[in-house]
């Protein structure tokens, strides 16, 4: 038997493994657009890289890196993914989770609740450990819950028991073709619901309700009572209160929506109100999520690396009241800037944006055409100078916040490095 690995990133690691000891005798051999490999190469192994596309390639199965599009893929036999295989051999209940932004938190979120209630969890997907690596650790009465990406969800032929649609707009229109083909992946997540299944959905975004009512499961809309939704500065589900809105942990509208899907979708799982209520109050965000990093003569400085859409950056921009010194750009991958530069506009705490990296000229044109003359465009690539400007500029009361609200490439290795770097600047100023 030939397996092709199509790309050898982590998932495609975690698939050899699992293959491996499901075939021991096959023939593998690993297709990269990448010169060289970004990892240790197993043992008897064939490496082919520098590849423009994935075409010609004779193999009995092929396993599909997420991030490579469908049409850069011409093989014999059958073409798969670490999710396909994780969800057609996975016995136990998944909760999936999809959207532009929030995935992680909210993933999170179940996850925690559902521990705090006694129940066996697993986080994979785009969190956590990669979902092949664990499924044989798994047991008929453990719960999956698992981040899915459109990547992941491109070409999946099964949907979770339990599917969570947060806010989609749009984004990865470097690899879709188009917003179109973008929603066309995600909605696989409730294309193969059966009717006793559940699909939780965005309350008012149009996309959602799309993906949505291709599921003939139970449907409800968080945010509103048809799940958990906020009332009177209260936490509602069922006609029972979950905890104070002040009790909440996390900084944002945006995460009060994130935090109600999560507790709609934990509701078929357990009703266990104070586990539900103590996660809310102690979980204060992940890694570069509008993460707090220091505050230095009275100035608060946040990571949101973690965006590299504009909605998400939005969302981070709303959640201050405090005057914003906003850091914003980063790598190209097709995104349309014109609501962010919109809810720039409108938002009057606003300093200033900093605008770097290789989108910053392109969203400088689109804040100038709406009369916005709060920014700068940054004419450095040198971070610690972007930084040190930031301070410059901030005074007693402000926060300087880091979210991009693009890919990072342009100048860091990831998302997770770009964070790095800034709390490390930030700590050294």
């Amino acid at each position: 038997m030939k397996i092709a690995l199509l790309g050898y990133d982590v998932e495609n690691a975690a698939a050899y493994r699992y293959l491996k000891e499901k075939y021991p005798s096959a023939q593998f051999t690993i297709y990269d657009q990448r010169k060289d490999p970004v990892r240790d190469i197993p043992e008897n192994v064939e490496f082919v890289g520098n590849l423009e596309d994935f075409k010609n390639i004779e193999a009995d199965i092929s396993i599909r890196t997420p991030g490579i599009a469908l049409d850069k893929i011409q093989v014999s036999g059958e073409v798969t993914t670490v999710t396909k295989l994780f969800f057609e051999a996975c016995e136990s209940p998944i909760i999936g989770v999809t959207g532009t932004k929030g995935k992680g938190t909210t993933c999170t979120l179940i996850a925690k609740m559902l521990e705090a209630a006694g129940k066996k969890v697993w986080l994979v997907g785009n969190i956590g450990r990669p979902s092949l690596d664990i499924l044989s650790q798994i047991q008929e009465d453990d719960v999956v819950v698992y981040e899915l990406s459109s990547f992941q969800l491109w070409d999946l032929e099964k949907s979770p028991e339990t599917a969570v649609v947060l806010l989609v707009e749009p984004d990865h229109l470097n690899v879709h073709s188009s917003m179109e083909d973008y929603v066309k992946a995600k909605a696989n997540i409730a294309k193969y619901q059966k009717s006793s299944d559940n699909m939780i959905y965005h309350p008012s975004n149009p996309r959602s309700l799309e993906i949505a009512q291709l599921s003939p499961g139970n449907k409800q809309r968080y945010c509103t009572p048809e799940g958990a939704y906020v009332k009177n500065e209260n936490i509602i589900i069922a006609n029972q209160t979950i905890c104070s809105v002040s009790d909440v942990g996390l900084l944002g509208e945006h995460n009060l929506e994130n935090i109600c899907a999560a507790v709609t979708a934990v509701w078929h799982y357990t009703q266990d109100i104070a586990a539900i209520s103590r996660t809310i109050s102690e979980f204060e965000g992940l890694p570069h999520h509008t993460e707090k990093v220091r505050e230095l003569d009275g100035v608060t400085y946040y990571d949101d690396s973690y965006s590299s859409a504009p909605a998400a950056t939005i969302a981070a921009i709303k959640s201050f009241t405090s005057p914003e010194l906003v850091i914003v750009g980063g790598s190209e991958k097709n995104a349309n800037f014109d609501d962010l530069v919109e809810a720039i506009t409108k938002q009057k705490n606003i300093k200033k944006t900093i605008l770097i990296g290789e989108t910053a000229p392109s969203i400088a044109k689109l804040l100038e055409d709406a009369g916005e003359a709060r920014f700068e465009v940054s004419q450095t690539k040198d971070f610690t100078q972007i930084v040190s400007r930031a301070r410059e500029l901030a005074e007693p009361g402000d926060v300087v916040l880091l979210s991009p609200g693009c890919p990072s490439f342009d100048m860091f290795k990831n998302f997770t490095h770009r964070g790095e770097e800034f709390a490390r600047i930030v700590g050294e100023l």
